[in-house]
This record gives structure tokens, sequence and C-alpha cells, in this order.
């Protein structure tokens, strides 16, 4: 096979949407124990837990206590199936997610029923420090804690989607095609033009040309994968997709 058809091929994956996460969750919400069902759920929870830290620290919360606050917030989620609460027709991990802590500020922690620092079981393992350096980086216009955290939401699954995506193109020994296109993935044309990229990889310029669309096309589907696992039906996805770039707009 030749450079210039390898660049052609696509690496994107296609979930099952019975399948993802937060479907997962809802299925079992109420419901009998699932392992499958807990594993979904932490796993959202690790993913989503910087944009509640950010959500958290904008209500005023110093950090050590919004650390806290969203440790004990998961502890609570895990432990106590809050999942049974969710709408399951029109429920999205998003707005679940927003509102439970919304309730857990207004009750738990008032009532002093967090677990006390340095001798609690971690429930989802928090990079404190990390989050802190990210929250510092937030712009300093006023933007109310919901708004930042729909900010770090949409951050988190174009993060998410890129990885997955760079791990695609790894795993199908594109890993240098990656690196190469992925400034692209902006949907602007390379600084210096598709010329120089097509010496740097050895390919035509054409070929490199359908590489980086490809590449978008890829991310788009990727990105559509991400946003799946977060909502309980698959109507919702376009939904969340025209929300999500309504976010990248503002």
């Amino acid at each position: 096979m030749t450079a210039d058809r390898e660049a052609e091929g696509g690496t994107t994956s296609r979930r099952d949407f019975t399948a993802t996460h937060w479907s997962v969750v809802l299925q079992a919400a109420g419901g009998r124990e699932s392992p499958e069902a807990a594993v979904a759920l932490e796993q959202l929870c690790r993913r989503y837990w910087f944009p509640l830290y950010a959500a958290v620290r904008r209500k005023g919360y110093a950090r050590e206590e919004a650390e806290d606050l969203v440790q004990s917030f998961f502890a609570q989620l895990l432990e106590k199936n809050y999942v049974a609460q969710a709408d399951r027709e029109r429920g999205k991990f998003r707005t679940f997610l927003l509102a439970a802590l919304e309730h857990f500020l207004a009750n738990e922690w008032n009532r002093q029923q967090a677990l006390r620092r340095g001798g609690r079981q971690t429930f989802v393992a928090l990079d404190a420090q990390n989050a802190e350096a990210r929250y510092t980086r937030e712009p300093f216009h006023e933007l109310s804690p919901e708004k930042l955290f729909d900010r770090r939401w949409a951050a988190v699954l174009l993060e998410q989607a890129h990885q997955a995506l760079g791990h695609e193109y790894v795993a199908a020994g594109k890993g240098e095609l990656f690196a190469a296109l992925q400034p692209c993935l902006t949907g602007e044309s390379p600084p210096d033009g598709y010329r120089k990229l097509a010496a740097q990889l050895g390919l035509s310029e054409g070929a490199v040309r359908i590489a980086v669309h490809r590449l978008r096309r890829a991310f788009g589907e990727q990105l559509r994968n991400e946003v799946a696992m977060t909502v309980s039906q698959p109507a919702q996805v376009e939904e969340e997709m025209q929300h999500l770039f309504a976010i990248l707009r503002e």
C-alpha cells in the first residue's frame, strides 16, 4: 500500500448507543446493583469532576473546601444512588450532574455530613493541584458557576475526543500523521500551506488535503461519540452538539 493510500484510510469507530455510559447507568438506576453501571458512572465522574470543581470555586469556596465538597459530592452520588432521581426520558448527564451538585450544596454539606480531610475514603481520584492551576487560568470576566461549568464541560469533551482519536491513529500506525495534522483540526489551513506538510510526511499535496479532510471528519464523529456517552437517548445527541457549539462560539 502506498503512502498516499495510507493517508486516505479512515480510523473512526462507531459505538452502539445502547452501550454508552449514561444510558447504562440510567438503565440500572433504581434496580439491582450493576457492576457495569457503577464503573460507567465512576468513569463519567472522573471526566467531569473538574467542571464541578471550577463551578464550586466560582461560588466563592476556598480551594481546600471546594476539594472536600466535590469529593464528598461524588461519595454520596456513588453511595446513595442519586441517579435513580434522574429523568430517564430526558436525562442528560451534564444537567443531572449540575442539578445534583446544587442539591448537595444546599442540603448535605450544610448538615456537615461530608467526610473529613485526610481520613476519608477516596471515591474519585482528584488531581487537586492540577485542578487549581487550571482554575486560576480561567478568564477573569464575570461568569456564573453554571456558565463556567458549561465551558469546562465543552473543553472536557473536546479533550477526550482529541485523545481518543490520537490513540486510534497511533494504534493504526499513523501516530506521526496525526501529530503533523492535528493543528488542522481548528478548520484552518496550515500557516505554510499543505506543501510543507506534504514534504514532511512524504506525501503528495493532494493526499495531505484528503488526510486532513478525513481527520476532521473523524474528529467530528469522535466528538459525537463522547457526547453520546452523556445522554440517555440518541435524539439528544444533536441537541447537545448544538449546545456545545453555542458554548464554543461565545
